[in-house]
């Protein structure tokens, strides 16, 4: 029923994946897997819509707060997650990791603490850091394919008095860890412990694989949390702008939504934003499942290939996200030396680990939300790359 295998030209659309490659890797003739968009035109249903509303040919101010916008997004919520959500709790912001920044900054102060597991998105530590607050990492350790919180640590982390906001990743970026429920009940339980609020950004929770079953924050939170998420990874949207989310305590509703509006004078949501997000929560579930499955089915083949030519890596694809998280430390490659030859050699662009942090060095993520034929490319490039590194 559709098309994914179709490659779309991204170029001359000012396309930070492909206008805009040179800005991180210096050259602008390289393949991209790297930021993490997807190279698939979004779901028909949620074109026709932005084509209806375009029609109508008046693009003025307008609101979220309206049952056509909340009832999508209570449907959603039961039908992917069987997880009943108080939309009454809802916020809007025009980007998740700007409703984390408007987040750490009524919770916490300069200097206090925010713990996240490391490796982390790269956004986390700018957002942390840029508004004057410490990081405390919590590395995840990997144990055979699988990736685990050592919980006896974060609660030390969680302990310190200075600590006041856990900033999750759920499903996680870049391991790709989706966390049981068991887990987030032994988080939610820790922080109630130590008086800590979590931010839980889950804007890959519509991308797991195989059993995996993602659990809304929402189902286990106890101290005050926010959950905050968007339809644009799911459905390719993100140039649309437009982020919703639950915050359970009134009084930080209440200061957050002054905050956007009296502050950073954003009052009128991007109303072609809206319009998708009604269409893709409605009508789009056809359209993800089928995307769904083409991506299992590339991360599937990034797996082939790699252990075909190298089976000490043992790479197992993750168990979310349409982003191999590749562990290359069993070959014992210089990082920056793979990526000058991927670069220069062979004119791939593959994000490197350590952009992730620390504990990200030895890794690649490999963005694979895209047709078949472009992860073939990339995947000779990479397998010549490291062929080539590894000889000399």
């Amino acid at each position: 029923m559709f098309d994914f295998s179709t490659p779309v030209d991204r170029h001359g659309t000012w396309c930070t994946q492909w206008d805009y490659i040179a800005d991180r890797f210096g050259s602008a003739d390289l393949l991209p897997f790297t930021i993490s968009d997807m190279d698939f035109a979004t779901a028909p249903c949620i074109l026709d819509a932005l084509q209806q509303r375009l029609q109508h040919g008046v693009l003025g101010y307008s609101r979220w707060q309206h049952e056509d916008f909340l009832g999508a997004i209570r449907h959603w919520y039961q039908q992917r997650f069987n997880a009943p959500v108080d939309t009454a709790m809802a916020v809007y912001g025009p980007s998740v990791i700007y409703m984390v920044a408007q987040l750490i900054r009524l919770w916490s102060a300069p200097g206090e603490f925010v713990v996240t597991h490391t490796p982390a998105y790269d956004a986390f530590y700018k957002v942390i850091l840029g508004n004057q607050r410490q990081l405390l990492p919590c590395p995840l350790h990997k144990v055979d394919n699988n990736w685990q919180c050592d919980m006896a640590h974060l609660e030390a982390l969680l302990a310190r008095p200075q600590t006041k906001i856990l900033l999750l990743c759920s499903p996680q970026n870049p391991t790709g860890k989706v966390w049981s429920q068991q887990e987030l009940e032994q988080m939610a339980e820790l922080c109630e412990r130590h008086n800590v609020k979590v931010i839980s950004d889950e804007i890959h929770m519509d991308m797991t694989w195989g059993t995996q079953r993602h659990t809304p924050w929402s189902q286990v939170g106890t101290t005050p949390w926010a959950l905050l998420t968007s339809g644009s990874k799911s459905f390719n949207i993100p140039a649309l702008t437009g982020a919703y989310g639950f915050i359970s305590d009134h009084g930080t509703r209440e200061s957050y939504t002054q905050a956007l509006k009296s502050r950073d004078g954003l009052s009128s949501p991007a109303i072609l934003a809206v319009a998708a997000h009604i269409a893709a929560y409605r009508h789009g579930e056809p359209w993800l499942d089928a995307l769904r499955d083409y991506l299992q089915d590339n991360l599937a083949y990034v797996a082939e290939r790699l252990n075909h030519v190298f089976p000490q890596l043992n790479w197992q694809p993750p168990q979310a996200t349409y982003l191999a998280w590749i562990d290359l430390r069993p070959l014992g490659i210089d990082d920056q030396q793979l990526q000058q030859v991927l670069i220069d050699r062979e004119k791939v662009a593959i994000m490197p680990g350590f952009t992730y942090g620390e504990e990200g060095r030895g890794f690649l993520r490999l963005n694979v939300g895209c047709p078949r034929s472009k992860v073939e490319a990339g995947m000779d490039k990479l397998i010549a790359g490291l062929k080539f590194v590894l000889e000399k």
